[in-house]
């Protein structure tokens, strides 16, 4: 969701608000910083009650955040979650995801049609849910604002999971999956580490583009390996039972999954 910055108020206290302008926001590490006009900054829980404007088509609608907390599941503390609601009605912003939260995080940058996110402008940001395919690879600890062990940007794997947990082999956008599937996801670096569950087998290995080969398919009722050669040459050839952990890693893969065969 992009945001459309109009109005930053409500700030931690009142009177900043009142006398001090807001003269930039940015998405820093997937919590807020705002500029003040005397060069100040204030962010992240700091900004507990900020108020945001998105547009929406020809519709502009008020964003607030009715609070800001660490996320349970990130064991380093950094990581937040924001409680993005509508001003006006006090709904949440976000859909329930698998474990209850219905909160998210802003991303600098912009993302594409696929859902794959590049640098972009100053103060150019994404909101993502916990409960959307973004959020989830952010939680997963796949922030694209970090990096990897070997010093690259995490946000090509961020991009790469992104495509993982849609089934978006193709790396086009389109989701191939169904919700409630069981994924095993693991990478090269052990930031996630496979279950290895009997009940699953080796599926795909990913990179920023979509899959680099498919074992098999995950939702047999939406696609096939028959499908995949069809509609996405770069694919031939590595289809099927040629596709390994190993192979997949010799093609520049660094995430991987293991899902019911």
């Amino acid at each position: 969701m992009r945001v459309l910055i109009l109005l930053l108020a409500l700030l931690a206290a009142p009177a900043i608000a009142q006398t001090r302008q807001v003269t930039g926001v940015e998405a820093h590490e997937g919590a807020f910083r705002v500029t003040l006009s005397d060069g100040t900054m204030r962010e992240r829980e700091a900004l507990t009650g900020m108020v945001l404007v998105y547009q929406q088509g020809d519709q502009r609608i008020r964003i607030r955040i009715a609070g800001i907390r660490p996320d349970p599941d990130d064991r380093t503390g950094r990581r937040l979650l924001h409680d993005f609601r509508n001003a006006a009605t006090a709904e949440p912003l976000c859909q329930p995801a698998p474990d209850g939260t219905r909160e998210g995080f802003p991303i600098a940058g912009r993302a594409d049609a696929t859902g794959a996110i590049s640098p972009a402008g100053p103060g150019a940001f994404e909101i993502v849910c916990t409960s959307g395919a973004q959020g989830k690879c952010v939680r997963f600890g796949y922030g694209p604002w970090q990096s990897q062990p070997d010093g690259a940007s995490m946000a090509e794997i961020y991009n790469a999971c992104t495509h993982m947990v849609r089934a978006d082999y193709c790396g086009l956008g389109e989701a191939t999956t169904r919700n409630g599937m069981s994924i095993d996801v693991y990478d090269v670096h052990a930031i996630q580490k496979p279950e290895n569950s009997p009940s699953q087998e080796f599926e795909a290995g990913w990179g920023p583009g979509g899959a680099v080969c498919v074992r098999h398919v995950r939702v047999k009722e939406n696609t096939s390996l028959e499908r995949l050669a069809a509609t996405c040459p770069r694919l031939a050839g590595k289809l099927g039972e040629g596709c390994t952990e190993a192979t997949a890693r010799a093609a520049g893969a660094k995430l991987f999954n293991r899902s019911a065969p």
